[in-house]
């Protein structure tokens, strides 16, 4: 996911070049505007953190891009593109990374990424239909 604060700036395709730079293939986008419960349901893993609420307010506070992303070890590669969380600590120790170059703190860090092959999978179909990979 492309969060809200990258929606705002006008970056999108940026990173999304910096994706297909890498070889990662897109196989899925789209620009969507999530509802408190859409954002509410995908974060559920979270519910019981304290940045829970916050994060729901971030996460529709205006349009993100959802992708659906295919590559060679894609979830360890997105991880590593990804960088550190929060986005300060990044431009400490991964200045290369999205969230260093596109993210302003830990909670506007720019993207989102799948933890792990089976969330990717999960948090895929959340957001796509099988028509809508190509």
């Amino acid at each position: 996911i492309i969060k809200p604060d990258v929606a705002e700036k006008g970056v999108a395709g940026e990173i999304m070049a910096v994706l297909e730079a890498t070889d990662f293939r897109i196989l899925g986008c789209k620009k969507v505007r999530l509802t408190t419960e859409q954002a509410k349901a995908f974060y559920a893993v979270h519910a019981e953190r304290p940045f829970y609420g916050e994060l729901v307010e971030f996460m529709t506070s205006g349009p993100v891009y959802v992708m659906c992303l295919e590559g060679e070890d894609a979830v360890a590669r997105y991880r590593a593109l990804m960088g550190p969380t929060n986005s300060d600590t990044a431009r400490a120790e991964a200045p290369d990374s999205l969230r260093a170059r596109f993210g302003t703190n830990l909670q506007c860090n720019a993207v989102h990424g799948s933890d792990s092959v089976e969330n990717g999978v999960l948090e895929t179909d959340f957001f796509f239909s099988k028509l809508e990979r190509v």
